[in-house]
């Protein structure tokens, strides 16, 4: 993955629309446009090899529109250009976070101990219970 690449295409290939935004601002909300909505199309992102981005859409399939674009808003801040500056962290962290390979799980079982101990414990737990059970003929 070249990430200058692929910060380079998500600054230049991304759309960025603007509208009003509810949260902090009193009257500042009602009339300037600072939430920002900002939707990149996957085909276009390059620096991506092809199983990175399937990963990408594999990972991502739930937040990916008809369209084949990813959408991101934010509207946290009163400031457009704060708002602007943190759809594109935000979009580039998700990004290479999906792209990036999972680490590989080595199978494992529990050693004779653990497991001994896991079935002594439920011994002495089932015990506890069965103290507590009201016998009729005592």
């Amino acid at each position: 993955m070249d990430v200058s690449l692929l910060y380079a295409s998500i600054r230049s290939r991304g759309r960025v629309n603007f509208s009003r935004s509810g949260g902090p601002g009193g009257q500042n909300v009602n009339k300037v446009n600072t939430q920002v909505c900002l939707r990149l199309r996957l085909g276009d992102l390059e620096g991506l090899s092809e199983a990175e981005t399937a990963r990408l859409r594999g990972a991502l399939a739930s937040r990916i529109t008809v369209e084949d674009e990813l959408v991101i808003k934010s509207g946290e801040e009163r400031s457009q250009r704060t708002n602007l500056e943190r759809a594109y962290s935000r979009l580039e962290h998700i990004i290479t976070a999906a792209a990036r390979l999972p680490k590989y799980r080595r199978p494992t079982k529990p050693s004779r101990t653990a497991r001994e101990n896991r079935l002594q414990t439920k011994r002495l737990q089932g015990q506890k219970k069965a103290g507590r059970k009201l016998r009729p003929d005592e």
